[in-house]
């Protein structure tokens, strides 16, 4: 389509995106994904109480070559339906570990040498546009329950709190909605 702004001509070219197919995807199947390199990061799930946000979390994990997910408490556990049903079968991809406590969890991770980060509003934050790791890291996000947060017991256990910026009305996101941005700013920092 030809159009006149100004004093020039421009010519308009429509131009059709395609959807990639499956093939093009290049998508392993579980048992290769298994054996794909993993980044040195492990979500830990703190109270979550909502399958449907299990897995979403499962998903996410998956598509950033997440290693494990510690699932804590109260936290639904697979094979679920709410839980299979918005992970598309990642629970059967990504390891996961249930512990009975979070801070049963964080101990093992900081005996495994892991940097402890909550995701959570705490005095002292740092901003999550502003937080850095170095190549080889590894670090443990920790996710709190949908209305209490990380429990102040594992903020005190934290090597550091992290805190997504906000600048409408609500003061916090949904957990799985901000566990993808995290664990996509962490790909971004430690992708291969």
């Amino acid at each position: 389509m030809l159009e006149f702004v100004g004093n020039n001509y421009y010519i308009n070219i429509l131009i059709m995106a395609r959807k990639k197919s499956m093939l093009e995807l290049h998508r392993v199947d579980v048992e290769q994904y298994r054996h794909v390199s993993k980044l040195p990061v492990t979500v830990v799930l703190d109270n979550v109480r909502s399958e449907m946000n299990v897995g979403s979390v499962f998903r996410t994990a998956d598509a950033f070559l997440i290693e494990r997910i510690m699932l804590c408490g109260i936290t639904p556990r697979p094979p679920k339906p709410e839980i299979h049903k918005t992970a598309l079968g990642a629970e059967e991809s990504v390891d996961w570990q249930y512990y009975a406590t979070t801070v049963e969890a964080i101990e093992q991770l900081k005996g495994e040498g892991y940097m402890i980060c909550s995701i959570e509003q705490v005095h002292d934050s740092v901003s999550l546009d502003q937080f850095a790791l170095d190549p080889g890291t590894r670090v443990a996000i920790v996710m709190g329950n949908e209305v209490k947060g990380v429990s102040q017991e594992v903020v005190d256990m934290s090597d550091q709190c992290v805190e997504i910026p906000q600048h409408g009305t609500k003061h916090s996101l949904n957990i799985s909605c901000c566990a993808a941005i995290v664990m996509w700013h962490i790909y971004q920092l430690l992708k291969p």
